[in-house]
């Protein structure tokens, strides 16, 4: 174990000793520090120090990535670690971010999650490009507040509510695993009251044609962009249920979502009606694999996701729309909001209760879910083909049998 003062020169120009793979070169400024060069010449930092009464040895990092001055910096924090009684391996770990405690949580604890997709999807795109790579013990309560307002703002409150309960779910595991880690989320930073955090929105018609308008002129929508917000309505699916339709996902009139990407992780078949295998259309020209995505912004290859941007060029349209006819503005909506929409003109359409519920997916529970294993398709595109009608009646401005209803219910009562 050679000692010497180690200087820039020196780090710069050392050597493994004659016959050795590696030598360390100990600092005699610097108790415990010492440069390792390799005989191929890589040159790194360790530190040498006594804990519960054993040798350990821990590294700093590479030369000259790590400067001389910069591990003369480390060896004194390691050193004032060790006074404190503390592992110097741990004291000067890297901070672990956002990003990183809530891999190790899904990993961990969010295994098997029935939402666990769409969770990591939320973190993607709300979080991490704003929070992600910070220090977790460095986000303080103002960084969480103004996150919450950006989600809510783009996203609408009941995002932003879901956001904020996942992100404590994530703290307060950290905190029961860290002794110095207290979560910077309290009480009262919750952007809806608990009745409202179950979403009851709907379009009414004058919504849904405005929102049919608004996609064949609003000028700055991806080009696929209102043929998949149609088709999340006419089929009654979520926002990346329908992002990720595949052709690989057909079968003669039938479409079928894989479990690995639904949420019941059930296969769930759609049949398709003739308005909505209009919207998906033949291949994109020129696109050469087997298999492609049916809405998206690269000929097929990826499946579309620029969601907030294309929403807010459709609500920006909207808008002006409505500023034009002296309207009142369109409330907040979200695209989910159509599923909930088409389940409802499903009932105005005189659809059954259970039958639209099976185009939804959801799963019937009880006994007839244990035992009744019909799959229901010719229901289901009974449900959808009727949806679709009243679809087209609604944004042709047409009379629907609802309004006819109430035309001639006003006629009796006068």
């Amino acid at each position: 174990m050679p000692k010497r003062v180690l200087t820039d020169r020196f780090c710069a120009h050392a050597k493994a000793a004659d016959g050795q793979l590696q030598t360390d070169y100990f600092d005699t400024t610097k108790k415990g520090l010492a440069l390792r060069v390799t005989k191929d010449g890589a040159r790194s930092w360790t530190y040498l120090f006594t804990l519960g009464g054993r040798r350990v040895r821990m590294t700093f990092g590479t030369y000259p990535a790590t400067s001389l001055a910069k591990a003369h910096t480390r060896a004194d924090e390691a050193r004032a670690a060790l006074e404190d009684g503390r592992d110097p391996r741990t004291a000067l770990a890297k901070p672990a971010t956002l990003k990183a405690i809530c891999d190790e949580w899904a990993e961990r604890e969010g295994a098997g999650l029935r939402t666990g997709d769409d969770r990591k999807a939320a973190l993607e795109r709300l979080v991490y490009p704003i929070l992600g790579g910070r220090p977790i013990g460095d986000i303080r309560r103002g960084d969480i507040v103004r996150l919450l307002d950006k989600i809510e703002d783009d996203s609408g409150p009941v995002m932003a509510d879901q956001t904020l309960a996942f992100l404590r779910r994530v703290f307060n595991w950290h905190a029961s695993r860290d002794d110095d880690f207290r979560s910077p989320i309290v009480r009262g930073m919750a952007r809806t009251k608990p009745k409202a955090r179950a979403r009851k929105r709907i379009l009414v018609d004058d919504e849904i044609r405005d929102v049919w308008d608004a996609l064949d002129n609003a000028p700055d929508l991806p080009i696929c962009y209102p043929r998949y917000i149609r088709a999340i309505l006419l089929t009654a699916t979520r926002r990346n249920e329908a992002s990720g339709m595949n052709s690989i996902e057909f079968d003669g009139d039938n479409w079928t979502i894989p479990g690995e990407r639904y949420k019941t992780k059930l296969d769930h078949v759609i049949p398709l009606t003739a308005t909505v295998k209009a919207l998906i259309g033949d291949k994109p020209e020129g696109y050469k694999g087997n298999a492609w995505f049916i809405f998206s912004t690269t000929g097929g290859a990826l499946a579309f996701s620029g969601f907030s941007k294309a929403k807010r060029a459709l609500d920006a349209e909207i808008a002006k729309r409505r500023k034009a006819d002296e309207r009142e503005p369109m409330p907040n909506w979200t695209l989910h909001d159509l599923r909930r929409t088409a389940r409802s003109l499903m009932s105005r359409a005189g659809v059954q209760s259970d039958h639209a519920e099976r185009v939804l997916g959801h799963v019937i529970g009880g006994v007839r879910g244990t035992y009744d294993r019909h799959e229901y398709l010719d229901e289901k595109r009974d449900a959808l083909a009727r949806l679709a009608r009243l679809v087209e009646r609604i944004v042709s401005g047409r009379p629907t049998v609802l309004t006819l209803q109430r035309v001639a219910q006003g006629a009796v009562g006068s």
